[in-house]
């Protein structure tokens, strides 16, 4: 036994592997720690000191703030969440539907120039409509 130690470091695959480890936690850890700041404004029940507290605590002591943020309010934090995309998709379904159940001007005249042409309406009743249809 020669009585050398190797490192990771010492193979350059293992050491890009390393790196790129600690570049993901390092991303990761900035991405949960601006879920928790957003989470922080979003919550309701807590009050404007309860806010700045709590921000303070994340901002100045990062990995403890986290933490103890998690560990004391991480299951409302996924309720909000929930309930935030459950008003964006009620909000986005309710904007297709009136959208998509309203005809556009466009169609309104192009059927009025239909029942026209057919002779179903007369050319005063056409521009009544149109007018009715264009204000």
């Amino acid at each position: 036994m020669d009585g050398h130690t190797y490192l990771a470091y010492d193979f350059p695959l293992l050491s890009a592997f390393w790196t790129m480890l600690w570049f993901f936690l390092w991303i990761l850890w900035f991405v949960l720690l601006f879920k928790i700041i957003v989470d922080i404004f979003r919550d309701d029940d807590l009050g404007g000191w309860a806010k700045a507290g709590w921000l303070v605590f994340v901002v100045v002591l990062p990995f403890l703030g986290v933490f103890v943020y998690v560990v004391a309010r991480g299951k409302d934090m996924g309720h909000r969440e929930m309930a935030q995309m459950q008003a964006q998709k009620e909000e986005f379904d309710s904007y297709i539907r009136q959208t998509a159940t309203t005809p556009s001007s466009v169609d309104q005249l192009a059927k009025l120039s239909e029942i026209r042409a057919k002779g179903d309406i007369t050319d005063e009743e056409f521009r009544r409509a149109k007018e009715k249809v264009l204000s």
